[in-house]
C-alpha cells in the first residue's frame, strides 16, 4: 500500500532542467544554472523566457529574432476579441484572461504544443490582461506597440502613455523573477494537462485556474491589502499584534519549499525603497514585527519572508492595481508554464497518482429507488 502524502508534499513527480527552488539554502535557479540573484540584474523578460525555452541566454540575433517574433503575437484574433468584448468587464480579471486565453487558442484540430506557440500565448497575455484593465474602467484596450519590449507595452496598453524607464525596469525585473518556480501548483496542473497529450492553450488555461487561487496567486493581493489595513509604519505593531490575538495569518510570510528568506524577495525589498518609498516604510516596519511575532510564537517554524510581501510594494510602486497583481504574475509564469510542458513532451507520460480508498467494505447492496 503507498504512503498518503497530503498535497504531494515530498513526492517527486517530475524530473526538469527548467528550474530548482533550493528550498533548504534559499536558493532559486533557472535553467543552465543561473541563480536568480545573478540573472535578473542583467537579463531581460525577452532573455529570461528564451533561457526558459531553450536551456541557454540567447545572443544579440536570437534576442531580435525573438522579439521580432512576441511583437507579432501580439494582437488578439478576431474571435478572441469578439469574446473579450461578450464578458461583463467588472468580472474577476483572472475569468476574463482565462475565458479569452481559450478562445485565442481555440483551433479545429488536437496539435501537439510547439515553441512558436509557446511564443505567441506569452506574447498576447499582456494584451488580454490590459485590455481586461481598461474595460473595467470603462475605457476602450489599446492596441499594442511592435516596437516597445515586453514590460513597457504591458504599461503602454494599461495607460495609453509611455512608462518612465524606472517603471519599464521595475515591472521587467519583477517578471524575470516570477517567470519560473518549480514544480508548483498552477506548473503541475499544466504538466498533468501535457501528459494526456493535450493541447498547449488547455495547459496554461488549466495552469491560469490554479493560480487563480488565493492560497497560490492571490498572495500578493493579499499582502497589499494587508498592508492598507495597517496603514502606516506607527501602526503596525498595534495591528499585527491584535490580528496575531485573532489567530489572523501575515499575508506574506512562510513558504511551502523554502526554509529561509526567499531570495526574490530579498531582490524586490532593495528595489521596493525606490519603487515606492512610502509604502516601503510601512512594509519594512510590518516585516520587522511579523517574523518577530512568528517567531515567538513558532521557533520552531521557519517564517521567512515570501515573494508576495515585497512583489505587493513593487507592483504599487509600478502603478499596478492590486486587483490585476494575480493577472500580471500569471503574464510572467506563462514562459515558465509552456517552458515546462515543451519539456515534457520529450517523455511523455500521463500523470496518474494513486489514491487509498477510505470508503466502506465491498459488499454493500444497492436499493431499488422506491425502496430509498
Amino acid at each position: 500500500m503507498p504512503e498518503f502524502s497530503p498535497g504531494l508534499e515530498g513526492v517527486v513527480a517530475a524530473e526538469t532542467a527548467v528550474s530548482e527552488v533550493d528550498g533548504a539554502n534559499g536558493r532559486l535557479i533557472y535553467s543552465g544554472g543561473y541563480l536568480i540573484e545573478e540573472l535578473a540584474p542583467i537579463a531581460s523578460y525577452e532573455e529570461t523566457a528564451y533561457l526558459l525555452w531553450h536551456g541557454e541566454l540567447p545572443g544579440k540575433v536570437e534576442l531580435d529574432a525573438l522579439r521580432h517574433q512576441m511583437a507579432a503575437a501580439r494582437r488578439l484574433k478576431d474571435s478572441a476579441q469578439g469574446v473579450l468584448s461578450s464578458i461583463d468587464p467588472q468580472v474577476d480579471p483572472m475569468d476574463t484572461l482565462r475565458t479569452v486565453v481559450s478562445a485565442q487558442g481555440a483551433s479545429n484540430a488536437l496539435t501537439k504544443p510547439t515553441l512558436d506557440e509557446a511564443i505567441a500565448l506569452t506574447a498576447v497575455l499582456p494584451t488580454i490582461v490590459a485590455a481586461s484593465h481598461r474595460r473595467a474602467r470603462g475605457m476602450e484596450p489599446i492596441e499594442p506597440r511592435s516596437e516597445l519590449g515586453h514590460a513597457a507595452n504591458l504599461l503602454w496598453m494599461m495607460e495609453g502613455k509611455e512608462a518612465s524607464p524606472d517603471r519599464v525596469q521595475w515591472l521587467d525585473t519583477y517578471l524575470v523573477l516570477l517567470a519560473d518556480h518549480g514544480l508548483n501548483a498552477s506548473t503541475f496542473t499544466a504538466r498533468v494537462i501535457a501528459s494526456t497529450g493535450s493541447d498547449l492553450t488547455s495547459c496554461v488555461v488549466g495552469a491560469i485556474g490554479a493560480l487563480k487561487g488565493p492560497a497560490h496567486g492571490g498572495a500578493a493581493f493579499a499582502a497589499a491589502t494587508m498592508l492598507e489595513k495597517v496603514g502606516t509604519a506607527d501602526n503596525a505593531e498595534a495591528w499585527l499584534q491584535d490580528a496575531h490575538a485573532r489567530h489572523a495569518r501575515f499575508a506574506g510570510f512562510g513558504h511551502r519549499v523554502y526554509r529561509t528568506y526567499d531570495p526574490r524577495a530579498k531582490i524586490l525589498k532593495e528595489m521596493a525603497k525606490t519603487a515606492a518609498p512610502e509604502p516601503y516604510k510601512t512594509a519594512e516596519k510590518t516585516e520587522e514585527v511579523a517574523l518577530r511575532i512568528l517567531h515567538e510564537a513558532h521557533p520552531e517554524r521557519p517564517n521567512a519572508t515570501n515573494v508576495d510581501f515585497w512583489a505587493a510594494v513593487v507592483l504599487i510602486g509600478v502603478g499596478i492595481p492590486k486587483e490585476l497583481f494575480t493577472c500580471i504574475f500569471a503574464a510572467s509564469r506563462v514562459a515558465g508554464w509552456t517552458a515546462h510542458v515543451l519539456e515534457s513532451l520529450a517523455d511523455l507520460r500521463i500523470i496518474r497518482p494513486a489514491s487509498i480508498w477510505k470508503g466502506p467494505q465491498p459488499g454493500t447492496k444497492p436499493l431499488p429507488l422506491a425502496s430509498r
